[in-house]
């Protein structure tokens, strides 16, 4: 088989002497248009798991690696004057010209040749002599731009700016360094690329960058090799306590923002795009150069074992597709969590920690907890003494709703299940409800409840507008409190019609009545369903992808609740809370963002509510703040956020979540789908 590989950079090089000893007959040659010794960048990581498994793809190129690695295994959060340490983290990073070096040396000994300065400006030629083309030239691909059509790709550009730097700093860990400044946080981050060197990414907000002076430094222009020295120079003065008088320099050092890059096909006849070329992923959940070495190592094997190169470049696609977009997903949520770093910086340095550390969602407290018990005891124990409860996992730490003290953080929804005749709750209702409760949960809603037999979303679903049902309720909250430590929520709907014009004092009228029933059945919180409750969300309804666009302005799309909030809080007794269960994207267009649904919680707030309980995204793969708990951060941690007002998340949230979410400070209680708490 004869193999042109476009790109001498790491996937190339590797893919090449991986193919060349798994089929030495193999006919491949690497064309790269920059000489032997030129490269742009510093340091490249490779987490200990990345080298074990280059290792056993290639022994001897490991070993030619190992005396350039330089080893860590701690991850240092530097913020507001404290340092917190996370262990078992083990990490290795070298320099990129040692890399390409030791990778050029692999190949020169198998008989690869690489043709230095020869750039392919005619792919369709070097294709048609080829049985494969691969090209691993780069997010900038020039192979990828030639069959765009074929490959269609997206590039979307992150908000951030960033910029690659060295030092002669001696660091020993991984460090994520945030200097407050009067524009915004600046945050760098920085690992060991040698004994005395260090890599450093300083990455900030649009906002914050022409704030610190950056956009009036920065050089229109930059000679190809060139580095913008004004803003190193203005860096060293914001990072002065990291850099405790190192020097920083640069390699072709300029400000740039993150391309993220998709593609639907990444193949295309015999050429085939691996690494950058293909997809990228944030540089805050890992190493560009450890995706395309995976890659390149799938694509050597699938060649090795299919029948022909056809079946062959489809089984590589096939295989690396899932473990690709599961970081990028990772990556979408790190680099959102670095693009909205003011909103957490006024955390308390422990909480920060746990926070960074997690961001991705990739990582847990329970796997922080097999890395390092001591710090995640520490961040235990002080999460515990800020609410004054035992040392523990924080979804047990009590917390205050309102006027409302709950047991833990964890709120279980057991979901509809139906009454008997006459929408009047009964037994099913109370093993339900009541296992929950007995379950060790400090909160139990009910499913939705209808306040009108006329305006009810399932002809069999229960009611509370009757004094049979209210008795029926009765009965299963004095159960909960007689049995159980958990406190029990009842969730209120309507399903009445999309039209706006609808009269709203019967509305009111029926949501007071169903509140004072609530009341009498000894309810402890009293939640307005605005998910399932038609006439109580977004109106008019918007058409499926538009989510709000005709509805107006967020004011005028709040009315109808805000009056039926305004009935309930009036009928309802004043020391118990008011909830209202919420989904961000059928209240908030696209453009709004994430910043509509605090906005939103806001004016809930204003109007006597205690807590918001956030549904997350439908569309987990949508661009933007969609995952499980994103909007429920947002609402959690918006500057401004009223004293007191509490964020309950909810959407494929499991108990083992929990201490996660809370502990990071995303939010004050969880609903669990499937909960696994015992007594």
């Amino acid at each position: 088989m004869r193999i042109a590989v476009i790109g001498g950079g790491p996937g190339g090089l590797y893919f090449s002497a991986l193919s060349r000893q798994l089929a030495p007959e193999h006919e491949i040659t690497v064309w790269e248009r920059n000489a032997p010794d030129e490269t742009f960048g510093f340091g490249v990581v490779l987490s200990d798991r990345a080298l074990e498994g280059i290792g056993r793809a290639d022994a001897a190129l490991v070993s030619t690696m190992r005396p350039a690695l330089t080893r860590w295994d701690g991850i240092d959060v530097r913020h507001r004057g404290t340092t917190s340490t996370a262990g078992g983290h083990g990490f290795a990073a070298m320099h990129r010209t040692r890399l390409l070096l030791a990778l050029q040396q692999r190949c020169a000994r198998l008989g690869v040749p690489v043709r230095h300065g020869s750039e392919i400006t005619d792919v369709d030629s070097l294709a048609a002599d080829h049985d494969v083309v691969v090209a691993a030239d780069g997010a900038n691909s020039l192979v990828r731009e030639h069959y765009a059509e074929a490959f269609r790709p997206t590039v979307r550009t992150g908000r951030c700016r960033y910029i690659w730097l060295g030092a002669d700093l001696e660091l020993d860990s991984f460090t994520f360094y945030v200097a407050d400044t009067p524009g915004g946080a600046v945050q760098v981050h920085a690992y060991p690329d040698s004994p005395h060197t260090s890599t450093l990414i300083v990455e900030l907000p649009e906002s914050t960058w022409r704030a610190a002076g950056f956009a009036g430094a920065a050089p229109a222009r930059l000679a190809p090799g060139e580095s913008d020295e004004r803003s190193i120079g203005i860096i060293a003065e914001l990072c002065g306590d990291l850099l405790d008088g190192h020097k920083l320099y640069g390699n072709n050092s300029r400000w740039l923002r993150f391309p993220t890059v998709r593609c639907e096909t990444w193949r295309h006849r015999n050429i085939v795009l691996i690494g950058d070329a293909a997809h990228t992923a944030h540089f805050s959940v890992g190493s560009g150069t450890k995706l395309a070495m995976d890659d390149a190592a799938a694509l050597a094997r699938s060649l090795r074992e299919q029948p022909d190169p056809e079946a062959a470049l489809a089984a590589y696609e096939a295989g690396r597709r899932p473990p690709v977009a599961a970081l990028q997903r990772a990556a979408r949520a790190s680099r959102e969590w670095f693009e909205n770093v003011d909103r957490y910086t006024r955390q308390e340095p422990q909480q920060f920690a746990v926070n960074i550390l997690t961001r991705s969602r990739r990582v847990s407290c329970a796997g922080l907890r097999r890395r390092d018990p001591g710090f995640v005891a520490r961040s235990e124990r002080w999460f515990a003494g800020t609410v004054g409860g035992r040392a523990g996992p924080p979804m047990l730490q009590p917390f205050t709703l309102g006027r409302l003290d709950l047991v833990n953080r964890v709120v279980v929804s057991p979901g509809t299940t139906f009454p008997d005749p006459g929408g009047t709750p009964g037994d099913v209702q109370l093993v339900h409800l009541g296992g929950a409760a007995l379950g060790g949960a400090g909160l139990v809603l009910t499913g939705p409840v209808s306040v009108s037999a006329t305006h009810t979303a399932h002809p069999d679903r229960a009611g509370l507008y009757t004094e049979e049902q209210t008795a029926g309720w009765r009965r299963i909250v004095d159960f909960v409190h007689l049995h159980s430590s958990a406190k029990i929520g009842v969730q209120l709907g309507y399903r009445g019609s999309d039209d706006p014009a609808e009269p709203l004092g019967e509305l009111r009228r029926e949501f007071a009545a169903a509140a004072r029933c609530a009341a009498a059945a000894g309810f402890d919180l009293l939640e307005l369903d605005c998910v399932e409750a038609a006439s109580c969300s977004p109106v008019p309804s918007p058409p499926a992808g538009a989510r709000g666009r005709d509805g107006g302005s967020l004011r005028k799309r709040l009315r109808r609740p805000l009056e039926v909030l305004g009935a309930v809080r009036a009928a309802w007794p004043a020391g118990r809370p008011v909830s209202l269960r919420i989904s961000p994207e059928q209240w908030c267009t696209d453009e709004e963002g994430a910043d509509a649904a605090a906005d939103l919680a806001n004016e809930f707030a204003g109007r006597g509510a205690a807590a918001v309980h956030v549904l997350a995204a439908s569309d987990a793969d949508r661009e933007g703040y969609a995952d499980r708990e994103g909007y429920a951060d947002r609402i959690r941690n918006q500057n401004g956020r009223r004293s007191g007002f509490a964020v309950i998340a909810a959407g494929s949230i499991t108990a083992s979540d929990v201490d996660t979410i809370v502990l990071a400070g995303r939010a004050d209680l969880c609903v669990v789908d499937r909960p696994t708490m015992t007594p």
